[in-house]
């Protein structure tokens, strides 16, 4: 029997984030980093990362432990069956803890393979909530719903998540709908530039989630501003008027921090972006650590001058393919 191998790319927000988790809309970007899984024929159930191999012999064995297993556990436990046996090898090109959603583009990589093998062709939309279920309820981790999407479309897209404010389960969850405009944009003058801190997306979104539940009227007022933000973003973005988008970025910034979901490591990047003449600069992700994206005239200008600041890690945005598979021998 052949072996499946699948990827899938990280992302990162342009605008709009993080109203995924509130019905809102958002713009995103995937960068040049993918993460890979392949799942072969084996006697057993084997999980293989870094070297390292695991076998799953019990459901215990499907207990989050907090090690590298952890997300190929989660996606076993919303899928296993009795009658599955391979060995899931697993890697990640993307910064761990960066923002970029490195869990989210391993557990797409890692579940779009297990179902490939098992014979299933499912849809991107269908693969993209599936992730995000397992992530929540298995990885147990607070996520909207911008990664699994963007880490199994790919591209650069506009997306919209009506009807999406509160979690259902995986069978009741309506679609949401994703508009690429890759063929409209041929450049996006923008940086990304990782703080140098790993940071958990759960620290930062649960808090804010459990305020927006009880009707705290700041963080809905602000997310739906927010949304607004992205929706003429979207504009600003399809007529390349940067300026404009920029200040867009930093009014989606401003709301997010008032609203405490920045960092001081976040901060200090951005006000260094700013400084140096970017447009706009604001999160990529959840915040707390990670990487923020800059709106610059000249990145590569941007990029030399952050570097000899010390910033080491900075890559641009980039509309690559999303889920990908290919056959892999049996080992």
């Amino acid at each position: 029997m052949t072996g499946i191998h699948c990827s899938a790319p990280g992302r990162c927000g342009i605008i709009g984030n993080p109203t995924d988790m509130y019905g809102g809309a958002v713009i995103s970007c995937t960068v040049p980093f993918r993460a890979h899984a392949s799942v072969t024929p084996c006697d057993g159930l084997l999980l293989e990362t870094a070297g390292v191999t695991f076998e799953v012999r019990t459901e215990d064995d499907l207990r989050l432990r907090g090690d590298l297993f952890d997300v190929a556990r989660s996606v076993l436990d919303y899928i296993r069956t009795d009658q599955l046996h391979c060995r899931i090898r697993y890697s990640s090109e993307i910064p761990m803890g960066s923002g970029v959603s490195s869990s989210t583009a391993l557990t797409v990589a890692i579940l779009a393979a297990l179902l490939r093998y098992q014979g299933h062709d499912y849809s991107h939309y269908r693969i993209a909530e599936l992730a995000r279920y397992t992530e929540l309820n298995h990885l147990r981790i607070i996520c909207g719903y911008q990664d699994a999407y963007m880490c199994t479309f790919g591209g650069l897209n506009y997306m919209d998540f009506r009807g999406k404010a509160f979690y259902r389960h995986a069978a009741e969850e309506l679609y949401a709908t994703v508009e690429p405009l890759d063929r409209y944009v041929p450049h996006l003058p923008m940086l990304l530039a990782h703080t140098g801190q790993q940071h958990s997306s759960d620290a930062v979104h649960r808090p804010l989630r459990e305020r927006w539940l009880e009707g705290d009227r700041e963080v809905r007022d602000g997310y739906e501003q927010i949304t607004r933000l992205a929706q003429e973003g979207k504009k600003a973005l399809l007529l390349q008027e940067w300026p404009r988008l920029g200040r867009l970025m930093n009014e989606n910034h401003a709301i997010q921090r008032a609203l405490g979901g920045s960092g001081e490591a976040n901060e200090q990047l951005i006000r260094r972006a700013l400084a140096h003449g970017s447009w706009g600069a604001k999160l990529a992700g959840a915040g707390g650590g990670g990487t923020i994206i800059a709106l610059h005239p000249d990145p590569p200008a941007l990029e030399q001058a952050l570097h000899k600041e010390g910033v080491e890690l900075t890559f641009p945005p980039r509309p690559v393919p999303g889920v990908c598979y290919s056959e892999e021998a049996a080992s």
